[in-house]
């Protein structure tokens, strides 16, 4: 026994699923671009990535830790092979040596932690088309198979043959994307995640530096 008016909500639910084929298709070519725009800057990265190695980075600690005062303690910190914005945070830290130790300590954790707030919003997008390539795929995978099952009923070959063709073509679009984006998001956080570790370590012997004095 068919409930009246299912048959009227049926209908707009399968005309509303067919009209979200074209946004969905819309969605997974914008995400293609995205993530070809990232890895494509991913790249451009790794090449011009010049990380301070790890026997500057000790020399750099030493340095620091025997500073007479903040100019030479900043005055190191310029000459190192920190990126700039670790150079920032670290002279930020010094040009406040005449506030109290704990307020300072609190200081330098908030501008690594603003900073590292800022390098995770750079990975925001990969972040969501991690999610969100693979729901449209499937997205695009289900909303055809209806119109061509009920091809296959009626024994329209040629219209289940496209059905299926878009169906299988957006899968692989959402899983691509998805699994770009993920190593992506990965490749980024490990940088961002080495660069922040360096700056706490240094931040630590400029902090311990400056209440020796």
């Amino acid at each position: 026994m068919i409930i009246q008016g299912t048959e009227t909500l049926t209908s707009l639910i399968h005309i509303l699923s067919e009209s979200l084929l074209t946004p969905v298709v819309i969605l997974l070519i914008v995400s293609v671009i995205i993530v070809i725009l990232s890895f494509g800057g991913l790249i451009n990265e790794y090449i011009s990535r010049k990380p301070i190695k790890s026997n500057d980075l000790e020399e750099l600690i030493r340095n620091v830790s025997f500073s007479k005062d903040v100019s030479d303690m900043k005055s190191k910190i310029e000459n190192s092979n920190l990126f700039s914005y670790q150079k920032e945070i670290l002279v930020r830290i010094a040009n406040n040596y005449d506030i109290g130790s704990e307020a300072r300590k609190a200081l330098a954790s908030e501008l690594i932690s603003s900073e590292e707030t800022k390098l995770i919003k750079k990975t925001n997008r990969t972040d969501i088309l991690v999610k969100v390539g693979p729901i449209l795929g499937l997205l695009g995978t289900l909303i055809p198979l209806g119109p061509g099952l009920a091809a296959l009923g009626s024994g329209d070959i040629l219209t289940l043959a496209e059905s299926l063709t878009i169906a299988f073509d957006t899968t692989v679009t959402g899983l691509s994307v998805g699994a770009l984006s993920y190593l992506i998001s990965k490749y980024k956080k490990q940088w961002y995640e080495s660069d922040l570790i360096d700056v706490e370590t240094v931040a630590e012997a400029e902090l311990e530096a400056i209440n020796k004095w």
